[in-house]
Formats: structure tokens, sequence, C-alpha cells
């Protein structure tokens, strides 16, 4: 600018937008970095924390297939009176998850098809629960 380059030519030599550059020139004073203040990421309470674990260490006990992931979790805590969002929760999961080493990999996804769009056959091993007594059938 001061060697009679255009806005535009620095602006392409340096990278930096042309209107920022107009900016700089209408300021007076050098441009300086102002410092944010860190954002304040909500946490769940001591209570729904502790619910949180407490659901968490109980799906622990099921079939990969019958646990909960965030999402529902996050229902259930709704349902008992959670007020704040699902971000929490979900971040909240994750940590648990790699505090235990459980990976994204370990999940199980369900699929849902309309009637008559799709054909799946898949061999299985269910569980019957018989009067307190849990079965393996044979097929």
């Amino acid at each position: 600018m001061g060697d009679g380059s255009s806005i535009r030519a620095v602006a392409r030599e340096s990278g930096i937008l042309r209107t920022t550059i107009k900016k700089y020139l209408k300021d007076p004073e050098q441009p300086q970095y102002r410092e944010r203040q860190p954002r304040v990421g909500h946490k769940l309470s001591a209570q729904f924390e502790a619910r949180l674990r407490e659901l968490f260490k109980h799906d622990l006990q099921l079939r990969c297939r019958e646990r909960r992931n965030a999402k529902n979790l996050y229902e259930d805590l709704v349902a008992e009176g959670y007020t704040s969002s699902y971000s929490p929760v979900q971040r909240f999961v994750s940590e648990l998850k790699k505090s235990l080493g459980i990976s994204a990999r370990d999940a199980f996804i369900p699929m849902y098809f309309a009637a008559g769009d799709a054909l799946q056959f898949a061999w299985s091993e269910e569980h019957l629960l018989l009067g307190g007594v849990e079965h393996t059938p044979v097929l």
C-alpha cells in the first residue's frame, strides 16, 4: 500500500480479504488480537450425572442390541425431569465409553424396512427366560 500496490494486489499476496484490508487502513491503530472468554460448556448436575452412570452401568449388563444409545438415555433423563440439552448427555456418554474402552466399532445398528421392501435372513442365537432360568433353544 505504501509502495503503490492496490488493495486487490495486497489481498492476493497476503491472502487477507479486501474488506479486512480496508478496515485496517481506516483504523489508525495497529490491529490487535482480543482474547475471547472461554466458552462455558453446559454440564450435567451431580444428580443427573449419577443417574446417567447408573443407567449406563445397567445397560452394560445387557446384550449389545438391547443397550440404549445416548439419545435414548437422554430421553429417559428428560422423563425424569432433566431440562437441559442433549449435548452434555452425549459428551458424558462418550467419555464413559472412552473410559471403558468401548469403541464405535462395537455398535449395534438395527435395520428397519417397510413391509415388503426388503428381505433379511440372519442366523442368530436367541435367549429365553422361562421360570427365571435362561435357555438357549436349539433350532
